[in-house]
């Protein structure tokens, strides 16, 4: 058990607001009736089951630092260069990400093409 570090807990906090479906702004944690104690967590240890189940591996670095599992191979996305867990070949962290590749890649062909007319 170790104490989380302010990058752990802004991540955890931004998890919660985020994808959390037990999550509410105005009345916290829906299924305990109070405010959400995932937000105030300080130490490495008991962690809200749907929070540890389904909201955890949406940041698989994150996750391996919490549980101590092994480290995804984490690959920087070639776009935004934020780290992620690729899936076979995959280059980007986003399709955002994907579709902005895509455009450069766009313009650098039509560029080149109308240079060479």
């Amino acid at each position: 058990m170790r104490e989380l570090t302010r990058e752990e807990k802004a991540a955890i906090r931004s998890l919660v607001v985020k994808w959390c479906a037990n999550y509410d702004r105005e009345y916290g944690c829906l299924p305990l009736d109070c405010e959400c104690y995932m937000l105030g967590k300080c130490w490495t240890s008991g962690y809200c089951r749907y929070f540890r189940e389904a909201v955890l591996p949406l940041n698989p670095a994150l996750e391996a630092a919490l549980t101590d599992g092994p480290t995804p191979d984490l690959r920087p996305c070639a776009v935004c260069g934020r780290p992620f867990a690729p899936e076979g070949k995959k280059a980007f962290c986003s399709a955002a990400c994907a579709e902005n590749a895509r455009r450069k890649r766009q313009r650098g062909y039509m560029r080149k093409r109308r240079l060479d007319c």
